[in-house]
């Protein structure tokens, strides 16, 4: 069963015109099952015009705060992101599954260590929570801050990003990168490229000393970082990152249809969940397991559907399925047998899969 707790809304700060913090006042009582480690996100659920609307946002606040902060910036069309910015009141009461995500490394404070980030727009929201955490916890490890938006009125937790810097004066360098706005620095306008990276890995980053890298945006500038990082002789296992998912492109669009196309019909479904099991079985109307779950009555944990957050997880015990795009789960847990319910299609005449990992 999927479990949702009501949290209060105690402070919304507009950051810029399109983007709002929201601080939740949680219940004593709760506070400890509520804990979380830096990066990680909230899942919220509410009602907006009758219709049960669920979205994942990291929190940027730190668990040295004893607080629970996440920021919503404005999309177009986005339903929740409309509501928190337009509608969305202190004191309207939200509900909320416990935190969750992988998106951190666990603080060393006795160790010296050399971290890089690289985000754009809200990306910055986890980057944020995991600065302040390790700035704060760890006295000797020094950092640098790769940061692209459109110009500088859009640079979102600008404020608090330069008290960072200058409490812990000397520990945190920051790029501001622009994409709208001229700089006198070449290398500080327009996006992340090829040739920018290599500037920077020529003679800023200092790669074989680079202990952690995180980076938190769209797929595209995900993967060009990473693969310019690893070029550069970065190791890949230093790389983590966080995909804010901005539309399928082409190629995961075809791969999604053929992995429909191998869909079997009417498939015995078995879903273990908090111990207990539920069966169902597919029908045409759905091609994945959580929808064709949900539909035939089944509580479960999820949140985007769009393959990107991993709170929809669950593992193939057996029968096989085969995923239509995956943005959330790494190599090594697809090996193990993991996959997001939301877009695993199943393959075979039986499929078992447990949500209880």
């Amino acid at each position: 069963m999927t479990d949702f707790y009501p949290i209060q809304v105690s402070e919304l700060t507009k950051e810029t015109k399109d983007c709002v913090a929201i601080t939740f006042d949680v219940p004593e009582e709760i506070r400890d099952d509520f804990a979380y480690k830096q990066g990680q996100y909230l899942t919220l659920k509410t009602t907006i015009d009758n219709q049960e609307i669920r979205r994942s946002y990291s929190l940027c606040s730190s668990p040295v705060e004893n607080k629970w902060q996440v920021a919503v910036k404005r999309i177009d069309q986005g339903i929740f992101s409309n509501f928190a910015n337009n509608t969305l009141q202190v004191g309207d009461t939200l509900e909320a599954m416990l935190p969750a995500g992988n998106f951190y490394v666990e603080v060393e404070p006795s160790k010296t260590k050399d971290y890089i980030f690289f985000a754009a727009g809200s990306g910055i929201t986890p980057i944020l929570s995991i600065l302040k955490t390790h700035l704060a916890k760890e006295e000797n490890s020094t950092f640098k801050l790769f940061y692209l938006n459109r110009n500088v009125k859009s640079i979102i937790f600008k404020e608090e990003i330069e008290n960072l810097r200058n409490t812990y004066f000397g520990r945190l360098e920051i790029f501001y990168f622009l994409t709208k706005e001229q700089r006198d620095i070449p290398l500080l306008n327009g996006r992340f490229t090829e040739e920018k990276l290599q500037e920077l890995t020529d003679k800023i980053i200092d790669v074989t000393n680079v202990d952690e890298c995180f980076v938190c945006g769209p797929e595209e500038m995900i993967f060009l970082i990473r693969d310019q990082l690893v070029n550069a002789g970065l190791s890949k296992d230093k790389i983590h990152y966080e995909l804010f998912f901005s539309g399928s492109s082409e190629e995961d669009k075809e791969k999604a249809a053929q992995a429909v196309k191998h869909k079997f019909e009417g498939t015995e479904v078995t879903i273990i969940d908090g111990g207990k099991e539920f069966h169902f079985e597919m029908d045409d109307d759905y091609d994945n397991i959580l929808d064709g779950a949900l539909a035939s009555g089944a509580d479960l944990p999820f949140a985007c559907k769009g393959g990107v957050c991993s709170t929809c997880k669950c593992k193939v015990i057996e029968g096989a399925v085969e995923m239509k795009i995956n943005y959330a789960l790494e190599e090594d847990e697809v090996a193990k047998g993991l996959v997001l319910s939301c877009q695993a299609v199943p393959t075979t005449e039986k499929v078992v899969v447990d949500f209880d990992v």
